[in-house]
């Protein structure tokens, strides 16, 4: 990773999504709000952030002596780190669909049962780290 090599003394923060060579150097693995509390106990001064870029703004809101860089798209392909999906979601988005249980979506099972892994792998990592 170029950043590592920009800044040696930053450690790197990656979210459990991220690619398997990123969370292999990665100096903490967690959520959003895992990453969000390690920032903050943490010693070090300067951290590359591989998460949506949406968390840059609070990690730096409570931690303003630290620097945070955010990690570039891993490929051209997919800007996770600045998810467009993720901007859309909003509070009166989440509690409308809470009260009135909609929109309803039906997922294929073979679809379900392959989406439910990743979040049972974020539910284990979270469980091993006391997240």
């Amino acid at each position: 990773m170029q950043l590592k090599k920009q800044y040696p003394d930053a450690l790197l923060l990656a979210h459990p999504e991220c690619r398997k060579y990123l969370l292999e150097i990665a100096d903490h693995v967690g959520s959003t709000s895992s990453i969000l509390k390690f920032a903050g106990k943490s010693a070090a001064k300067r951290f590359i952030v591989a998460t949506e870029s949406g968390i840059l703004h609070q990690m730096q809101k409570e931690n303003p002596e630290k620097e945070f860089i955010p990690a570039p798209p891993e490929d051209s392909t997919c800007a996770c780190n600045d998810c467009i999906f993720m901007k859309m979601n909003t509070l009166q988005k989440l509690y409308d669909c809470l009260k009135n249980e909609s929109p309803e979506i039906f997922v294929d099972e073979e679809i379900r049962l392959k989406a439910v892994k990743p979040i049972e792998r974020m539910l284990e990592i979270s469980e091993k780290y006391g997240l």
